[in-house]
């Protein structure tokens, strides 16, 4: 979606068709309401719609008239059979593949395959075979891979200014046509040196590799917000002091409650099945190890509400601030918010939700158990007014880091809450300072407040508490 948008904005010569089986997603596309929410996405789409944009549920149509087609269908994880929760399931890459070599017709030419979804390597060879198998007459193609590498909340801004646009293709005469033909269409807005060409094996682990390497940065340091916690130190002056390293750089050493989205688990656990089909379990076993402890890190945190809650939470009200994976999206999978939450409802918490993009449809989808669809009815609810979820509730926990929840009104929130009221920030985004002298016993990731010195656990390798030292306000 994104993808074709900006290209169409950038490349006003170029028509482009975006199709989907689904009637009434392309109907949303068609709307004022679209099915995802990015920041500037709806103007894109206001500004090209009807003119080199067009969204239809003609899928054999546009396949016979394109030059180029984006084959853009979802990859998750298989929940079944071979590789199961590790290996991508690639029925929807086949399905396309399959529907691109009935559609085509003969003495067409060339047709360029570009395969976006996130794939494993040699993804492109399987979609290769299939085509080449099923050749008519006079037809040829070309499989490049072009992975995204866009961020959900900046996928606008990620694609009108990208670090790197890397396309994969045969070495190969033929190849090389195809992958000047496709450079040539983003060369229209980024600089030639940000289009990278290569391998197609070298492009579709290059993008897997990527989102291992970033979520490995945010266990990483999630690790050591676990020692900060144990010890007094301060994580957020911790990754401070490391980001200054320029060997290691700032970006993504935020602790929180852990990462989340479409991408990260599902590549890393992808990277870890194509590891141990490759007999190398020592590489498998050092990339789960990065998912391995992002799950620690979620039911650490739930812990840490039960326990902070005097050890029960039982028929608690909670109110849940953000149910997005992250802000700036609607999506919510592999959300914190979700692991969270099942853990307290499994603890018998009454769950008072609160997301600006997130509906109530969607979250009974995340949470509601099929076998125990009472639990979700008595337990859950959701409102379209922070102040309305935070109303008498025992604690506060914030899963995401939406702007809007840096300009609430705490003290309004405070007074209206059960005392002692509790704030637990997952995201590290408040002035708990501010929070704590209103009131609140405030709980954090990676640091510790709230806490008296004489809740301190003695260590024999921790030097005692000086006499003189400051204590926290409580």
């Amino acid at each position: 979606g994104p993808t074709c948008c900006i290209i169409a904005q950038q490349c006003p010569d170029i028509q482009v068709t975006v199709v989907d089986k689904s009637a009434e997603r392309i109907q949303a596309w068609n709307s004022q309401d679209l099915p995802i929410y990015e920041p500037g996405l709806a103007e894109v789409v206001e500004e090209c719609r009807g003119k080199n944009l067009t969204f239809s549920t003609d899928i054999d149509g546009a396949i016979k008239s394109a030059d180029l087609i984006f084959i853009c269908v979802n990859t998750p994880t298989k929940t079944f059979g071979m590789g199961r929760g590790k290996a991508a399931d690639l029925k929807y890459v086949e399905l396309a593949a399959r529907m691109i070599a009935d559609t085509v017709e003969p003495g067409t030419g060339l047709k360029i395959v570009v395969e976006k979804s996130t794939v494993p390597v040699r993804a492109a060879e399987s979609i290769g075979n299939i085509l080449k198998h099923n050749k008519k007459p006079g037809v040829s193609y070309q499989i490049l891979s072009n992975p995204e590498f866009l961020a959900e909340g900046s996928a606008v801004k990620d694609l009108l200014s990208p670090d790197r646009v890397l396309i994969g293709g045969e070495e190969t005469p033929e190849g090389q046509i195809a992958v000047d033909a496709l450079a040539g269409v983003y060369s229209k807005w980024v600089p030639e040196d940000k289009i990278i060409t290569m391998n197609t094996w070298s492009s579709e682990l290059s993008k897997l590799a990527a989102n291992a390497f970033l979520a490995q940065r945010i266990s990483s340091i999630n690790s050591i917000s676990a020692v900060c916690e144990a010890t007094g130190a301060d994580v957020s002056e911790v990754a401070k002091a490391i980001g200054r390293d320029t060997r290691i750089g700032p970006k993504f050493l935020q602790a929180s409650v852990g990462f989340g989205g479409s991408c990260f688990q599902k590549d890393i656990l992808n990277l870890v099945y194509i590891s141990e089909c490759l007999n190398l379990p020592e590489v498998a076993e050092y990339w789960n190890q990065v998912v391995s402890f992002n799950t620690f890190q979620r039911s650490r945190f739930a812990r840490k509400v039960v326990e902070s809650l005097f050890n029960t939470v039982t028929d608690k009200k909670i109110c849940i601030l953000g149910f997005a994976f992250k802000k700036n999206t609607g999506d919510t999978r592999e959300s914190a918010a979700i692991y969270v939450s099942k853990h307290l409802l499994e603890e018998g918490a009454h769950l008072s939700i609160y997301d600006p993009k997130v509906s109530a449809v969607q979250v009974k989808l995340d949470l509601e158990d099929p076998e125990r669809p009472e639990m979700f009815k008595k337990l859950v609810q959701c409102h379209k007014d922070p102040y309305v979820a935070a109303d008498k509730a025992h604690a506060l926990i914030v899963c995401t880091d939406w702007d809007e929840f840096l300009d609430l009104d705490y003290k309004r929130i405070y007074e209206g809450m059960a005392k002692p009221a509790f704030l637990f920030d997952g995201r590290k985004m408040l002035d708990h300072s501010k929070l704590i002298k209103m009131g609140f016993h405030v709980e954090t990731i990676g640091t510790r407040l709230s806490k008296s010195e004489s809740e301190r656990v003695d260590s024999p390798f921790l030097p005692a508490p000086c006499a003189h030292g400051s204590a926290s306000v409580t």
